[in-house]
């Protein structure tokens, strides 16, 4: 994909995430839209960068370590979300590197980062993953265990949570989804909702997200 597709499709999808908050009578700065580089080349993403994108979302710790220290100092107002799993070995190397920290979902990965964060002095904001679909395959608190969970990372371990994220079914109406991290949130007090991604962003951002994460309507299919 050229840098003209790639500047073309960053329009496309901001000018769609604006109309969507008007229509929502939402600010459309309200919302971010977190365009998903994971499995793209650094020459891929330098395009977007160029073309103005400053906030992108990643999956695979080790791939990012390869691919974003130098693109971060070429554009170090750049944020990098964490979207895909974190396993405890690799906490320091996200908190270097990492701005944002979508999939906080298990009580020993909340205890280790509060203690690496306490040891660098780096706390990067963190969403809780929710896994509103019950899916054994997907990691993410449920509904059920939410609240506890949510009190465990404020309360006890002092992380800086900022909101919720989660990822719908495949094959469910996503909206369903949507209201339920939204009334999960509204209970605790929680302002960010990480949620939408290419196909649903938009009804996504009428149920209140702060954050979009989307890739394939960016930089095409993986």
């Amino acid at each position: 994909m050229n840098d003209q597709d790639i500047e073309n499709n960053l329009r496309t999808v901001q000018a769609a995430v604006v109309q969507a908050a008007k229509d929502a009578a939402r600010d459309p700065e309200a919302v971010t839209l977190v365009a998903v580089s994971k499995t793209k080349p650094t020459e891929t993403i330098h395009k977007a960068l160029l073309a103005g994108h400053r906030s992108f979302g990643e999956n695979r710790v080790q791939e990012s370590l390869e691919k974003w220290p130098a693109l971060k100092d070429a554009f170090p107002d750049t944020q990098l979300h964490l979207i895909g799993p974190l396993q405890t070995n690799k906490i320091k190397d996200v908190l270097g590197l990492f701005d944002v920290i979508q999939t906080v979902d298990r009580i020993k990965l909340a205890t280790k980062l509060a203690d690496a964060m306490a040891a660098t002095g780096h706390r990067p904001d963190c969403f809780i993953q929710v896994n509103t679909g019950e899916e054994p395959q997907k990691a993410g608190v449920l509904p059920a265990d939410a609240d506890a969970f949510i009190r465990a990372c404020v309360d006890d371990c002092a992380l800086p949570v900022r909101g919720l994220m989660c990822i719908p079914p495949a094959d469910e109406e996503p909206v369903l989804h949507f209201a339920l991290l939204r009334e999960i949130a509204r209970r605790n007090g929680l302002s960010g909702l990480s949620m939408g991604m290419s196909d649903d962003f938009e009804a996504a951002i009428r149920f209140g997200a702060t954050h979009v994460r989307v890739g394939s309507a960016i930089f095409g299919a993986r």
